[in-house]
């Protein structure tokens, strides 16, 4: 071997022992870092989804007559983010029958009570499923050294569903009165005592509102804009030419869809807000009433996502209820096609939530659910307002399905809040046409008018493209969904747009 050749592989050793050095030494100072700076308690105590407050409750505190230690902001928001924990781990404890992380948040003394009954749910087969929805604590009491709290918890607004053997055996809405004292404990409040000190059951009684309009409607989507009314790039002047054009032609209600995660979910969007309040000044200008369709493209339904869609009602519903433009609501487009996937319990038992929320909220326009079908339009029928469904069938047994659906729900007005026609004639034009469709609005016209059906069409316009949220992505699935309009993509009237009236 050559000098020249030996002084590579001694550097070549340098380098590799150099390298091995500086890897032990990294790996020593990471350790110590990690004893020094301790451990995330987030990770520690398994409340990493605590912290991105996955459960909101209304919450609402009273602190103007605490006794003791007075109470400034961030003592108060300390007490209520572990308070909210508290009440999160011990529902998910009751649903698993499991106690572990509920010590984070409770002392051990008050942990005896919810261990016994998680033993006795093992032992019977027995699961609970529970949230809160809302909370009206008042500070009672804060020591001088500023480590016990009591509290008053009054009108706690609770649900809870019980399981045997995977079966519900009881369902429970009611509003509980609740004494807390919480300890400051490791720089943490912990639940010490939590009494019921009264329990009320929770019934829907509001009163059953008219539906003020004889709807000659139809669903409205921009024509560029499919599915996102909303759309940053939308203005205020189409919404006027739109809207004058349906004006002209006889048309006086359409209806349009908020999309729940659109809007921002829990935390709705001022822009969207905005956005809509001048669709309904538009709609307004131009003598139309607006069914605002809620929580459209939501799916979840699971208990643990309840606070979170109060939250959005209760954000949303007060700026725009005292809207002139407002006919009501549609609480939720066709929940009936979840019940395969979400079972229908789920699915009923958050529409009922729902509306009794939007009932609290606003109580002078009517709620409805828009289902999919006339079959699926008697459920919940008793905590509506109006009753709607959507018809796609054939044209020839309408009348009966009316009049069966009438037979069932005599007391209630019904309105048919979609139907339509696609004109498209598939890849070898073996399918529907433009004919077609002039001739299905001519005779459904005709039996609305027959039988003083309230209906919408479904829809003014054609559109280039339908997301793949709607339809998914197979072509026979969505390509028809594109020509349902009554004007098509490069704005020339169809045939069918002088039946546009119903």
């Amino acid at each position: 071997m050559n000098n020249f050749s030996v002084n590579i592989l001694r550097s070549g050793l340098v380098l590799l022992y150099l390298g091995l050095i500086a890897c032990v030494i990294l790996a020593i100072g990471s350790v110590y870092s990690y004893l020094n700076t301790g451990a995330d308690r987030s990770k520690m105590l398994h409340t990493e989804q605590l912290e991105q407050r996955t459960y909101r409750p209304i919450i609402t505190w009273d602190t103007t007559a605490v006794k003791g230690r007075s109470v400034n902001k961030t003592m108060l928001a300390t007490i209520e983010k572990d308070y909210l924990n508290a009440w999160r781990v011990k529902a998910n404890a009751l649903k698993n029958n499991d106690i572990n992380g509920v010590s984070d948040f409770y002392t051990k003394r008050s942990l005896g009570k919810l261990k016994s009954i998680i033993d006795y749910n093992i032992k019977n087969g027995t699961t609970v499923e529970m949230t809160t929805l809302e909370h009206h604590p008042k500070i009672e009491f804060m020591s001088e050294d500023g480590q016990i709290v009591v509290i008053s918890d009054t009108e706690v607004l609770q649900y809870q569903k019980t399981y045997q053997d995977n079966q519900i055996i009881d369902e429970q809405n009611t509003s509980n009165d609740y004494k807390v004292v919480l300890l400051l404990q490791d720089g943490h409040w912990h639940i010490r005592h939590l009494v019921s000190t009264g329990v009320r059951s929770i019934t829907s009684n509001f009163e059953t509102l008219p539906l003020h309009s004889k709807v000659r409607g139809i669903n409205y989507y921009p024509q560029k804009f499919p599915w996102d009314t909303f759309n940053d790039s939308i203005t205020k002047a189409t919404f006027d030419s739109d809207f004058k054009l349906l004006k002209n032609q006889g048309i006086n209600t359409i209806r349009i869809f908020i999309g729940y995660e659109d809007f921002g979910k829990e935390y709705v969007q001022s822009k969207k807000v905005n956005k809509l309040l001048e669709l309904l000044d538009s709609a307004h200008s131009n003598d139309l009433d607006v069914l605002v369709s809620l929580f459209d493209f939501y799916g979840n339904y699971d208990i643990e996502d309840w606070t979170m869609t109060t939250q959005h009602l209760n954000q949303l519903i007060p700026q725009i209820m005292n809207h002139p433009a407002l006919l009501g609501y549609d609480l939720k487009n066709e929940p009936d096609l979840d019940y395969e996937n979400r079972s229908r319990s789920i699915v009923d038992s958050w529409l009922e939530q729902m509306i009794y929320r939007l009932k609290l909220l606003d109580q002078d326009h009517p709620v409805t659910i828009g289902w999919s079908n006339a079959q699926a339009a008697t459920g919940l029928n008793e905590h509506v307002d109006f009753v709607s469904f959507h018809y796609y069938e054939d044209l020839d047994e309408l009348s009966n399905k009316w009049e069966k659906l009438r037979s069932q729900i005599s007391e209630k007005e019904i309105v048919i809040t979609e139907y339509g026609w696609s004109s498209y004639t598939g890849i070898l034009g073996l399918s529907s046409s433009e004919k077609e469709q002039a001739e299905y609005h001519k005779k459904a016209n005709s039996i609305l008018k027959e039988k003083k059906i309230p209906a919408m069409s479904w829809t003014l316009y054609d559109f280039n493209q339908v997301p793949d949220k709607v339809t998914g992505i197979l072509p026979w699935r969505r390509n028809p969904q594109k020509f349902y309009g009554f004007i098509d993509v490069h704005g020339n009237k169809k045939p069918t747009f002088k039946h546009l009236s119903n």
